[in-house]
């Protein structure tokens, strides 16, 4: 069995020393070079990363790497290994060793899900950036995909998700993943012009696909293990619990991430 995940970063990082790790550059096209690989190599899409987000690497992952299982982590943030008792270090990060042994017999690796209080999906993703985009992605479902439209829709009535882009799948998982995903959102870009937002929001095909992952898991069940995060950057919850309350009963839109 070979792992492969890919820690997508644009910074100079603390990057985990074991195996199971390669640290890529996303948005390399046109920058200064990190010392990793550039998701500017081979087939690639980095020239859409300031939209596109961790995709960037996504994508170069999926249509670069042979290994068996591939998946993705951001360079702040991690599975945790299943005995982690620090989740801020990086030496508490999944090891190979443990991903291979987790994934015996299993189909991926997930991230716990990520659970909102007084929010659904659909709310939330409104209340905090522009809807627009999200409901284009419904029309073009409805199109495409037709299938998939009710658990979409759940998105309305659900209020927990494997978010983050974070995964580890099986490669015909991930290439089935990868194949309906990006043919969604290369659809979407046709339809919503990101040059209408800020640049934050502008980058709303990231956090579309972190929706979408759970409706293609609803259509698509695998059998996977969910593991905790490591988060080697502390959140700030006061700012990022003032910024939701704004957000939800101001109508003010998040400026920046958390």
């Amino acid at each position: 069995m070979s792992v492969k995940v890919i820690v997508a970063t644009h910074v100079p990082s603390d990057m985990p020393t074991d195996p199971l790790y390669l640290p890529v550059h996303v948005g390399a096209e046109g920058k200064s070079p990190l010392p990793y690989v550039g998701d500017n190599t081979g087939d690639n899409i980095s020239e859409k990363n300031s939209t596109f987000c961790e995709l960037t690497g996504l994508y170069w992952a999926w249509k670069n790497l042979p290994d068996d299982y591939v998946g993705l982590v951001h360079y702040r943030r991690y599975f945790a290994a299943p005995d982690a008792r620090n989740r801020r270090s990086i030496d508490s990060v999944l090891t190979a060793a443990q991903a291979e042994q987790l994934l015996q017999g299993r189909d991926g690796i997930l991230p716990a899900p990520r659970r909102y209080v007084i929010e659904n999906l659909y709310s939330h993703y409104k209340h905090t950036c522009y809807i627009e985009p999200l409901d284009v992605t419904r029309a073009i479902l409805q199109e495409k995909y037709p299938t998939y439209v009710p658990s979409f829709d759940r998105l309305k009535t659900r209020s927990s998700a494997h978010m983050f882009n974070m995964m580890i799948l099986r490669r015909d998982h991930f290439d089935a993943y990868c194949t309906w995903l990006f043919d969604i959102l290369f659809e979407l870009e046709k339809r919503v012009d990101a040059s209408q937002y800020t640049p934050f929001h502008a980058r709303f095909f990231g956090r579309v696909s972190e929706l979408l992952l759970d409706v293609w898991l609803e259509q698509n069940p695998l059998d996977c293990v969910t593991l905790p995060l490591v988060h080697t950057q502390k959140v700030n919850w006061f700012v990022k619990g003032t910024a939701f309350l704004a957000a939800k009963f101001m109508g003010k839109k998040y400026t920046k991430s958390f």
